[in-house]
């Protein structure tokens, strides 16, 4: 038996495994860049469907071709109709993302061009992505409701249609606009968890359906996405605000987490955090209803009080802090978020499955393929023993 396992390079943080075009963080002074523009940037002046074409093209596109992908996106939004009969007939308990999961990986079922894996063919086929993740995401959620499915308003943008799909009602332009903001801020997030899985998948020369239906199983972790529904939980669950700061210390002298704060890769805020602050404060402004902002900001400060004191270090709220009062000042339900993540981040995903494909860097496709170091038994270099069952201990 082997004792006193070193382990080293856990879950490969540190550890380079590719290069990217796609985007950058810099950890230490907060920058977030998609292909080198600033997510300051492109929050303030562009659009989610500009972002994915950013993402997925390399470019920034001109009028004509921003006019094209929008038309795109618009017309491939609705569900093939077997599909959504199989996912009517899915048990109303099942989970969002696991809902996700495999109604992404049927639409294989549905290409008219299975064995074309040209660049061409995948660009197109993230699009397809693109546009229909948002209806899977809606249709379920009304359809384990009980309530009619709304199909997609082709005179809608992105980010309204899925308000529009989700709620039965069409947005205000402000509430739209907000949320085509957030959008913007989960599409990409270089290598996290979902995406590395989604490269893994690739590097097989996987169909990008197989590599997103992949990305969306890791998403769903709880290690992974989740963050801003258990920041929600927590606003729900304190009853009194006047409590918060003894709770704070109390969760932190414990040893407990509060949800929304730290970064496993930056150092200083999160640049998204930044953006996504004031856009709860204005919708709590705007709905007449403060109290989740309020105690937001609330267990922030307290937060990063305790924890300088408790350790003797800063600790800084990430994206998911504010996002949890922004979605829902929309009407979401906590357990939309991180199937919204999805819907967001399905523009990363897929601009890195085809990066992965089709790198003009790389001489022929690389299948991902790490090492680890044995720590089990060793009984020698010929293996162990093999007993007889009747000579087997139970143990």
């Amino acid at each position: 038996m082997t004792d006193n396992i070193e382990v080293k390079n856990i879950g490969l943080r540190g550890v380079t495994v590719a290069d990217t075009r796609i985007s950058k963080v810099e950890a230490e002074t907060g920058n977030l860049l998609f292909r080198g523009y600033n997510i300051n940037d492109l929050a303030t002046r562009s659009t989610f469907e500009e972002v994915a074409f950013l993402l997925i093209y390399g470019y920034l596109p001109s009028r004509d071709e921003y006019v094209s992908l929008d038309e795109e996106f618009r017309k491939n939004r609705d569900l093939p109709d077997m599909l959504v009969s199989n996912i009517a007939e899915r048990p109303k308990n099942a989970a969002p993302m696991d809902v996700l999961q495999s109604a992404t990986a049927a639409l294989a079922d549905y290409d008219d061009l299975p064995d074309d894996d040209t660049k061409g063919t995948n660009l197109y086929r993230a699009v397809s992505l693109i546009s229909k993740l948002p209806t899977i995401v809606a249709y379920w959620e009304r359809i384990k409701k009980g309530l009619q499915i709304i199909h997609p308003d082709p005179e809608l943008d992105h980010a309204a249609n899925f308000l529009y799909m989700l709620h039965g009602e069409k947005p205000d332009p402000d509430t739209a606009k907000d949320f085509d903001l957030c959008l913007i801020l989960h599409a990409d997030h270089t290598f996290n968890a979902s995406t590395f899985t989604a490269r893994q998948v690739a590097s097989t020369q996987a169909s990008i359906y197989a590599s997103i239906s992949a990305a969306v199983g890791a998403l769903g972790g709880r290690l992974h996405g989740g963050a801003n529904t258990k920041v929600m939980n927590m606003l729900l669950d304190i009853k009194d605000p006047a409590a918060i700061d003894s709770w704070v210390r109390s969760q932190l002298e414990s040893g407990g987490k509060i949800f929304g704060m730290g970064h496993a890769v930056y150092k200083t805020d999160d640049p998204r955090m930044l953006i996504l602050k004031p856009m709860s404060e204005r919708l709590a402004k705007r709905t007449g209803d403060t109290r989740w902002y309020d105690m937001t900001v609330q267990i922030m400060e307290s937060t990063k009080k305790h924890f300088l004191d408790l350790k003797g270090r800063d600790i800084f709220p990430n994206v998911d802090f504010f996002s949890a009062s922004v979605y829902y000042y929309m009407g979401i339900e906590p357990n939309v978020y991180t199937p919204i993540f999805a819907l967001s981040r399905i523009a990363g995903w897929t601009a890195h499955v085809i990066e992965e494909k089709f790198a003009e860097a790389q001489p022929k496709p690389q299948l991902y393929r790490p090492r680890a170091d044995y720590t089990g038994d060793y009984c020698g270099p010929d293996g162990c023993e093999y007993p007889h069952i009747d000579d087997r201990e139970t143990r």
